[in-house]
């Protein structure tokens, strides 16, 4: 990392790094034994950890000219490893909140191991830590190669990269102590959320440098979405936790939203971070690799702008479905359910896209696991897509709202959406970012995806059963008009699709870990030399590429 930046930018990184250590060191002072002191001290030691390694590596010469003649890929290099570590991390936590449910007692008396404090855990580390990672990652690499263009520098990617992961690691850390805003999605305290816009704009400068440095006159769809996701997200984020401290020695905050304003707030944003986090950015990852991966074009070009701008206008507008049969007005209700409802002709334009743009590859989606990973996540992605405008029908949303069902939900879109198309591409992207003609094993990439399908399965419908019988017996009523079944009774009815979840999740980290292992020994075989050159590194915008831009 350090051999890589010239000596200027080993400068810059000494002075960002020294005033990062300052603020974990004022941080610390301040909070003493409480959590923000606890952080202070996280950040402290991330940061000398840093300083020691510029420095070990301050004298080294500097990098060669030839370099910019070559894509800028050693921050996507980093960025898969962190994205695998993430994956099984939030995963993991994930199995053990699932578990949680069919037995309790799984807290081992620890208070950092209640429910409460392991589910945000779980939900970040899989969405920002596994899924930012993986964006991050490959938008890097995208962008080189449909912009013809390096990097604009060799330190804000790493800014950024490493920036991003202090992030996740005080969020998480955060969580486990207890320490949150208190809202439905659970939010990190107000000196994280500061440093998140700091590396966030960094982020969307990037972009938009190299997208001025480009030697492409065309901007390739995929960049559409990917800057949607950076630039929306960065909104919705400011917005959302717009909140004042207690003071600056202490990590409480209170927001400056209150009420039905709060909880409109908080489904603006969390309606539109799935859009554009778990949506927008995916769907600029679908949009090349597996193009690539098929060498086929793009089934309509037009038809992807189309759907990028549907996308992006109507999902501004469809969070209030969460909030039917709340003190919301009834007009904004309506809204939503209106724009969720014609929602899905934009989504729909997107999977049909990628599933057209098979045409003529079906042998190897047969053949090739890998393409089988995107094909299934094109196909979730619909599936998701539709039972989300569905479920956002008020009548039905007063059966499936509150219940496991919504839970199935989000999973057939995290993990058959979102984690099979990162996963599909991570395959794509590993072999050529170490020089391999494949990943060390296709045995095991056909073995993972075997038990991600089969985990996303089991999850999915234990959860859709139990939703709608939860559904069922909260509104049924006896002959004297009271509830024939208590929250126990209902409660107890979930047991066994609570311990079928687990079984589920236990299949997906288990293929996460085999990914992690395949990963791992493609990087270790390149590493030993045994490396099978195939150009991916060339700057120019050759056949891999151009056979997508077109029609």
């Amino acid at each position: 990392m350090v051999s890589g930046l010239t000596v200027s930018e080993r400068q810059l990184s000494l002075v960002v790094l020294t005033a990062l250590a300052l603020c974990g060191l004022a941080m610390a002072a301040a909070g003493r034994a409480d959590a923000l002191g606890i952080h202070g001290f996280i950040v402290l030691a991330f940061s000398l950890g840093l300083i020691f390694l510029v420095i070990s590596r301050y004298n080294d010469p500097e990098p060669p000219t030839e370099r910019l003649s070559r894509y800028y890929d050693d921050p996507t290099k980093v960025g898969i490893v962190l994205t695998m570590i993430w994956a099984v991390v939030g995963m993991f936590f994930g199995v053990w909140v699932a578990a949680l449910l069919a037995w309790p007692d799984l807290t081992f008396d620890a208070g950092w191991a209640s429910f409460g404090r392991l589910r945000p855990v779980h939900t970040s580390g899989v969405i920002f830590g596994f899924g930012g990672n993986a964006l991050i990652a490959t938008s890097f690499h995208v962008l080189q190669r449909t912009s013809r263009a390096r990097l604009p520098d060799q330190f804000s990617p790493w800014f950024v990269l490493i920036g991003y992961n202090l992030f996740c690691v005080l969020a998480a850390s955060g969580y486990l102590m207890g320490l949150t805003q208190s809202k439905e999605y659970a939010e990190p305290e107000w000196y994280a959320d500061i440093w998140l816009v700091i590396v966030w704009v960094v982020y969307f400068l990037i972009y938009i440098r190299t997208l001025q440095r480009r030697k492409e006159p065309h901007i390739y769809v995929a960049n559409w979405y990917y800057m949607a996701f950076i630039l929306v997200v960065a909104v919705l984020h400011i917005v959302n936790n717009l909140a004042v401290p207690v003071s600056f020695g202490h990590a409480k905050s209170y927001s400056l939203f209150s009420g039905v304003q709060d909880a409109m707030t908080q489904w603006w944003y969390g309606h539109n971070a799935v859009a554009f986090f778990l949506t927008s950015g995916f769907l600029g990852m679908m949009y090349y690799y597996l193009p690539k991966r098929a060498e086929r074009p793009i089934f309509s070009y037009r038809l992807s702008i189309i759907s990028f701008w549907g996308i992006t206008f109507m999902y501004m507008w469809a969070g209030s479905h969460h909030l039917h049969y709340t003190a919301l007005p009834q007009w904004v209700q309506t809204l939503g359910m209106t724009f969720s409802l014609v929602l899905l002709v934009p989504s729909w334009a997107s999977a049909g896209n990628a599933l057209a743009t098979l045409n003529g590859a079906w042998d190897k989606v047969r053949t090739d696991a890998t393409l089988r990973f995107m094909m299934v996540a094109a196909v979730f992605y619909g599936l998701s897509t539709f039972e989300g405008s569905f479920m956002a029908i008020r009548a039905v949303n007063s059966l499936s709202h509150y219940t496991d069902w919504t839970v199935g939900h989000v999973h057939a879109g995290a993990l058959g959406w979102v984690a099979m198309i990162t996963f599909g591409s991570l395959y794509a992207l590993v072999p050529w970012m170490w020089k391999q003609e494949r990943m060390y094993s296709p045995k095991l990439v056909e073995v993972h995806f075997w038990l991600a399908l089969t985990g996303t399965i089991i999850y999915v419908f234990a959860m859709w059963n139990s939703g709608i019988i939860q559904g069922l017996m909260w509104r049924t009523y006896n002959d004297s008009g009271t509830l024939a079944y208590s929250f126990i009774d209902s409660l107890v009815a979930m047991h066994p699709y609570y311990i079928a979840r687990t079984v589920g999740g236990l299949f997906f980290l288990a293929g996460a870990i085999v990914a992690s292992w395949n990963v791992w020994m493609t990087i270790r075989m390149a590493r030993f030399g045994q490396s099978q050159e195939s150009g991916a590194d060339v700057p120019v915008y050759g056949k891999a590429d151009a056979v997508q831009a077109g029609e």
